[in-house]
């Protein structure tokens, strides 16, 4: 990704003509030039949220909510839906959440996605590229979180980045009924959150990963990005590529007092990327992942490596490798790769309908409950409940946008 992110204060034009149909998208999604295929992205129209959730105290921890046509006016725990019924608030319903809006068809709730964009872990990109795929999305029927994150440069990295993902997850599957299938989808960095979170104890049902970086350690080797995973999981490689008076300034907005960085040694950042890697982190539910064969920012080898890490084991793993196909067209609307990232969401999700999985203490009534501090030796992250307290989380909070409900909305 080689520019910065849109303003996502812009509203979204007609994205009927602007997204699904668009030909920029049509020409990323055949040429396979990489170029082609990112300006085809980035040069979309951001296209604006119907509600945000804000999950804490820093400015990146919001999560931008997509609804799809056909919503009614529901609280998080509700009632069973009657074919042809809307959805009755149950009497325990908290005053804060009596406010959602769940989508339902034909007495079905709509999946949850919560979306994590990519841009290697750093500040300089959020999720506004993403905005149109997550738009896109709802207008076929999905209910899509398009979350943020602290990341590196701005109070994000281990175990910071991961704690916001935990909680962001959490935040937005309080807004959906029990038995709502609860996808999580990544593209690039935010498919190797994506993976992490599918080894996670927690609400996720399946989870759909997009060009991943799904080996750390092999990523490292490549060298990826400028050496995209140390800068990532070593503050004081930050500190060195950006300069300490610079992560000082980045983390001045942090909800606690900015950290000193400190160099770690080569052995301390292999045990960190270790702790952190998809490939060394069994998943808990079916994953997929989407990866082009003729991607340069990612290589598909990552993507293959962690199939067969994990091909044999108690929860599905598939790849469905895209010929021809680069970085970014499975999240640009109007290509063939993005119907299939589509086509991936909806057999995950009805796979899983019904499935309960094997989670910590939740409550889709509010806010999540606290669970057990992680111990620091299992590879998980999630220490701080969302009650205040290390990482600055609190609980969600419903935040209306401006100019709510812009889309045209489509079946």
């Amino acid at each position: 990704m080689s520019g910065p992110a849109h303003d996502m204060s812009r509203p979204a034009r007609d994205e009927a003509v602007a997204v699904d149909g668009g030909a920029a998208g049509d020409s990323a999604g055949s040429a396979g030039d990489e170029e082609t295929e990112e300006a085809a992205l980035l040069g979309l129209p951001p296209a604006a949220p119907d509600d945000r959730l804000v999950y804490g105290g820093h400015p990146d921890q919001v999560v931008d909510l997509y609804r799809p046509p056909a919503t009614a006016p529901v609280a998080s725990a509700m009632a069973p839906v009657s074919p042809g019924t809307a959805p009755v608030p149950s009497a325990t319903a908290s005053a804060s959440s009596a406010e959602a809006s769940v989508p339902s068809a034909g007495g079905r709730i709509a999946p949850l996605v919560v979306l994590l964009h990519g841009g290697f872990w750093r500040v300089a990109y959020d999720r506004t590229h993403l905005s149109p795929a997550a738009a896109a999305l709802a207008r076929h029927g999905l209910y899509v979180a398009l979350a943020e994150y602290r990341r590196a440069g701005g109070g994000g990295g281990l175990p910071e980045t991961f704690d916001d993902v935990t909680h962001a997850v959490r935040a937005a599957a309080a807004e959906v009924p029990a038995g709502t299938p609860v996808l999580v989808a990544g593209h690039s960095a935010g498919g190797h959150l994506a993976l992490w979170a599918a080894a996670r104890p927690g609400p996720i049902t399946a989870a759909v990963a997009l060009a991943p970086v799904a080996d750390l350690a092999r990523a490292h080797d490549l060298g990826l990005s400028n050496g995209a995973v140390a800068e990532f999981l070593s503050s004081g490689v930050v500190a060195e590529s950006l300069g300490k008076g610079a992560v000082a300034e980045s983390l001045s907005t942090d909800t606690r007092a900015p950290r000193t960085p400190a160099p770690l040694t080569p052995a301390a950042l292999t045990a960190r990327i270790a702790e952190a890697d998809p490939v060394r982190l069994t998943p808990r539910v079916p994953v997929t992942l989407l990866h082009g064969t003729d991607d340069p920012d990612v290589p598909v080898e990552l993507s293959r490596r962690y199939v067969a890490a994990h091909g044999g084991g108690t929860a599905p793993v598939v790849l469905r490798e895209l010929p021809g196909v680069g970085h970014y067209a499975a999240v640009t609307p109007g290509t063939d790769a993005f119907a299939a990232l589509r086509e991936a969401l909806f057999t995950a999700a009805e796979a899983a309908r019904g499935a309960v999985p094997e989670s910590a203490p939740e409550s889709r009534s509010g806010a999540p409950e606290a669970t057990p501090e992680a111990d620091p030796g299992d590879g998980q992250f999630g220490r701080t409940a969302l009650t205040g307290g290390e990482s600055g989380c609190t609980a969600p909070d419903r935040r209306a946008v401006p100019g709510g409900t812009v889309h045209p909305w489509q079946t």
